[in-house]
């Protein structure tokens, strides 16, 4: 068994490695749950918008509705997950991540991006996280992954200092060389954007990939994280906002 502590319920974790696609489901039900309580739990139809919304995803991917529900499937025969019933006869899908991983609420958060969007900079993760839950600076932060990983729930993949880069641990084996040998060698780069005035003192980079953001694009990320808040609010209750034009 990975999980080896006991959750706040006084049970111990049973977490297992997932695949891409189980991480991203799980991934999206804490994130909205968090995000956008009133319409959560999710249906299908609004769990599959989720995992393929272009915001706050890396990589950015097309699931079908049918691969999703076999992925709840899977998910739901592990315990990380449940189908319930909800208003009418549609079913909907809730996690249970805080006792399958053994999460607080904030922990929650901090392993919510990580699955979401994988390894990123100390600085991006505060930011992101932060959006959900409070995590003042990167001293809190820090101490919150310090416990995460003494329970083998993150790990980091470049050495301390500036720049430092960490991810979850619920990857596969094979992924887990990949990214390994991805960072062989890195070291971290100075760069001019920090996550807040609070991190001044560790302002980062890091090899570019998508997803990657700095201040000045901090509010087209708002704007497409309320954007997809909409998309996703209108796939639930099956209506479409008629935007400032059809006011």
């Amino acid at each position: 068994m990975d999980g080896s502590t006991t959750n706040e319920a006084g049970t111990t974790p049973a977490w297992k490695p997932l695949t891409a696609r189980q991480r991203r489901v799980l991934g999206t039900l804490i994130e909205k749950s968090k995000t956008t309580p009133d319409a959560y739990p999710l249906t299908l139809l609004a769990l599959t918008t989720g995992c393929n919304q272009k915001s706050n995803r890396n990589p950015i991917n097309n699931y079908s509705q049918e691969q999703i529900e076999e992925t709840v499937d899977y998910l739901k025969g592990i315990g990380a997950v449940a189908l319930v019933q909800g208003n009418g006869r549609v079913p909907k899908v809730r996690h249970y991540a805080y006792q399958w991983l053994g999460l607080s609420k904030v922990e929650a958060a901090i392993m919510t991006e990580l699955l979401l969007r994988g390894e990123q900079t100390l600085g991006e993760l505060r930011t992101r996280a932060s959006r959900m839950e409070p995590i003042a600076d990167l001293g809190e932060l820090q101490k919150l992954l310090h416990d995460l990983l003494a329970r083998d729930l993150i790990q980091y993949l470049t050495p301390a200092g500036r720049g430092q880069i960490v991810t979850h641990n619920l990857y596969q084996d094979t992924e887990k060389a990949e990214l390994k040998q991805k960072y062989v060698g890195y070291t971290g780069q100075e760069s001019e954007h920090a996550s807040s005035a609070d991190d001044e003192s560790v302002s980062e980079s890091k090899p570019r990939r998508s997803g990657s953001e700095s201040p000045d694009s901090e509010l087209r990320t708002m704007i497409e994280q309320l954007q997809s808040r909409i998309k996703f609010l209108e796939d639930q209750l099956d209506v479409r906002w008629p935007g400032p034009t059809g006011m």
